[in-house]
């Protein structure tokens, strides 16, 4: 070992399927989030580095403009997954195992699709609050075992522990997850009013985040670990947006506004078609993307 190597560091493989947080830890301190080169313990608050932006600081000063980004990014999510009869049937028919035929009447106003995107909405809210406790990782873990949220509302649950679960396979979750977050780093790095040392904080932030969720819906699909099973804590079958009891998400329609200028303002001309729900009225003249301008697809909405 040189004299700049840095220590070994010993992972015990137990913890690392029975405790939650000795799991996060180890992901945190792999990932290097927040900067830090050491691990990071949820007991005492997170230190920032004064030179760089950590990732925590970045996501939560940065969570406005996600935020701006979300009602745009739930539509383009729902016309990809309507693309494909295997993840539109799983929308409809709660299984990506089923192979009959899928309802052709199933699209992005029908009420059930409708009542997912809420979901999704408040699910990629949930993302953009505070990363320094061990609730929003809880939750995260969650979302990869009983609750709804995601696949039963994007294409990302798995469901295990559910009185009536849901069941998609992992590839589906895994395409999702890698489509929101190349749709959030294309719009992030296209933002108009954003400096780019910024832009770059906000994306590698956003993007540890999403693959720790990939790794807590990976946890419960994968064999590794299973001679530890009858140590997992069982978790009990809760509503959605509660974990231990309390309501950890916002109202759904809440924490989401609208943007005066077009968050999708600096994408190509089709994506904007894609994302556009007719911000163009309300952007400026040299920001927005005026409807007049744009090669509006059939079946997107601008009014």
């Amino acid at each position: 070992m040189g004299p700049l190597a840095r220590p070994r560091q010993h992972i015990d493989r137990h913890d690392l399927y029975t405790n939650l947080e000795a799991r996060i830890q180890y992901l945190h301190s792999f990932l290097d989030f927040s900067s830090s080169m050491k691990l990071i313990s949820f007991h005492r608050p997170f230190l920032a580095l004064t030179q760089f932006e950590d990732d925590i600081e970045a996501l939560i000063s940065g969570s406005k403009y996600i935020k701006q980004l979300i009602p745009a990014i739930v539509n383009i999510v729902y016309q990809k997954l309507l693309q494909y009869d295997i993840t539109a049937r799983a929308l409809e028919t709660r299984s990506t195992s089923y192979e009959g035929p899928v309802d052709d009447s199933l699209n992005e106003n029908s009420p059930q699709i409708l009542h997912r995107k809420m979901f999704l909405r408040a699910y990629l809210a949930k993302l953009c609050s505070d990363p320094s406790t061990l609730e929003f990782w809880e939750y995260l873990d969650k979302v990869g075992k009983i609750t709804r949220f995601l696949i039963a509302s994007s294409m990302m649950h798995v469901g295990k522990g559910r009185e009536h679960p849901l069941h998609v396979e992992y590839v589906h979750i895994g395409a999702c997850l890698a489509f929101i977050q190349d749709t959030l780093t294309e719009a992030l790095l296209s933002h108009p009013r954003l400096r780019m040392d910024k832009k770059i904080a906000l994306v590698k932030a956003i993007g540890k985040v999403i693959w720790v969720q990939n790794d807590l819906f990976a946890k419960w699909y994968v064999r590794d670990g299973d001679e530890f099973a009858d140590e997992i804590e069982k978790q009990e079958i809760e509503a959605e947006g509660f974990l231990h009891g309390k309501k950890i998400l916002d109202d759904i329609e809440e924490g989401l506004p609208s943007s005066p200028t077009c968050p999708f303002s600096g994408l190509s001309a089709s994506a904007k078609a894609d994302a556009c729900t007719g911000c163009g009225d309300k952007g400026d003249k040299e920001n927005g993307c005026s409807t007049a301008t744009l090669p509006i697809r059939p079946h997107v909405s601008t009014s």
